[in-house]
């Protein structure tokens, strides 16, 4: 049993950074690929990234590339993804996710077994 916990949303202006946290707790082992995702008011849920736990190796939205950067720090169990120049379309709640498998990439949200509660980021003047 995985368990994350996401942490570092809030309130930004246009253009700023922030850093989101995805704490993992659990056997989490080389063969898992973490993913961020988001879902705005509205919209389905969406890929963001992805980054295999063994090696680093990371996939991006098209969205995503060249703004956004996911790693992952194997002895903290932590999955970060640093957001640049954020935009309002940017706006949407932040979810974590955790899949144990050797496909990859995995972006479809409902294949991804295990979930964080979210955390809400808002890009607003």
């Amino acid at each position: 049993q995985v368990r994350l916990a996401e942490s570092g949303g809030g309130l930004v202006q246009p253009g700023v950074s922030l850093r989101l946290s995805c704490a993992a707790s659990g056997s989490i082992f080389s063969s898992y690929i973490m993913g961020w995702f988001r879902q705005a008011p509205g919209k389905e849920r969406e890929f963001v990234a992805a980054v295999r736990w063994s090696g680093g190796i990371t996939y991006y939205a098209d969205s995503a590339k060249g703004r956004f950067t996911i790693s992952r720090d194997n002895a903290k169990s932590t999955v970060y993804l640093q957001m640049n120049s954020l935009k309002p379309e940017d706006t949407a709640v932040y979810y974590c996710a955790g899949i144990r498998t050797y496909r990859w990439p995995v972006v479809v949200p409902t294949e991804y077994d295990y979930w964080g509660q979210g955390t809400q980021v808002t890009v607003s003047s």
